[in-house]
């Protein structure tokens, strides 16, 4: 098995080859069969396509002089005011390689860079819009400026349906001689919750063990429980089998290693399949919130998935 880093081996580098943001990427195409493009704001969770589309657009613009005229920084290293001042105004500020009318200049996780930065950004891309284009992608644009917003051109990222997602396991599996099951498939797409590079990046490690992809290894590989698993310890709650169910989720977290908050989430999703009324569940995911707010604040883990069971059998049993 190649020691390569499947995100980057199965990175597309056409319009076409990108899975999922059809929209989005219709709109892209068209700007650049134009020559001509805005500054782009891309937002939206981890692994939907922003940095993939981005050098995509750098490609297919600029062709094999591509490097040459993009400048990627990713802000979460790099996000004081100084980098926006020397690194970026300096290739800014030169023209462009080749018969190209602007340079690029991609920013990863703009939503890390300070409000002075952003500030020292707002007029460099107000003065030199001669020269270069900048694309910034976040995961929240609420935490960009609302002058750096009015600027670009913003396009909302979703995360892959699970028609998109099994594409791309269909892509990966033919390319790495994998047999994927059809537990396995569902078991991936809900522990990638529509993020592709988690999905290859799963995929990775469960064919470096094995070439037959089983949801039991994906549920390992990923540090998750399985679904059945968990709604068996909400399940003995509910019944009123309070002992049982604790020592069920201690074995849990143990076996899998979990977290609090990996545990409240997996219980979150698992509670709709309970064979319970509809407003004992409403009741359930209400108290999830809670427990989940206390564990942020740095509640201790166990006393706090306790009483959430304890408050699932005063339910459960009513």
């Amino acid at each position: 098995m190649e020691s390569t880093i499947w995100t980057e081996k199965y990175r597309p580098s056409t319009f076409e080859e990108i899975k999922g943001q059809r929209e989005i990427v219709e709109k892209i195409s068209a700007f650049v069969k134009s020559g001509n493009m805005p500054h782009l704001l891309f937002s939206g969770p981890a692994g939907v396509g922003k940095t993939t589309l981005s050098l995509v657009i750098a490609k297919q613009l600029f062709g094999e002089h591509w490097r040459e005229n993009t400048l990627e920084l990713n802000a979460s290293d790099e996000r004081g005011i100084d980098v926006v001042r020397v690194k970026v105004k300096d290739f800014a500020r030169t023209k462009a390689i080749g018969n190209v009318p602007f340079k690029l200049i991609y920013l990863d996780e703009s939503d890390a860079l300070t409000r002075e930065a952003q500030q020292a950004l707002r007029r460099t891309m107000e003065n030199y819009t001669k020269t270069c284009r900048f694309i910034l992608s976040c995961n929240y644009s609420s935490k960009i400026i609302d002058p750096i917003q009015s600027r670009c051109a913003v396009f909302r990222f979703k995360p892959l349906s699970e028609e998109e997602v099994n594409k791309v396991i269909d892509n990966v599996a033919r390319g790495e001689g994998l047999r994927v099951l059809p537990e396995a498939r569902r078991a991936l797409f809900e522990v990638c919750e529509g993020d592709c590079r988690r999905l290859e990046n799963i995929m990775q490690s469960c064919a470096i063990l094995k070439n037959e992809v089983t949801s039991e290894l994906v549920y390992s590989m990923a540090s998750v429980a399985k679904p059945k698993e968990v709604n068996e310890v909400l399940s003995l709650a509910a019944g009123g089998k309070f002992i049982d169910s604790r020592k069920k989720l201690l074995s849990l977290m143990l076996d899998y290693g979990l977290s609090g908050i990996d545990v409240i989430k997996q219980i979150q999703k698992e509670i709709w399949n309970l064979k319970l009324e509809d407003r004992k569940k409403v009741e359930l995911v209400d108290k999830c919130g809670e427990v989940e707010f206390r564990l942020v604040e740095g509640s201790d883990e166990y006393v706090q998935l306790e009483s959430f069971l304890a408050f699932v059998m005063m339910v459960g049993t009513k």
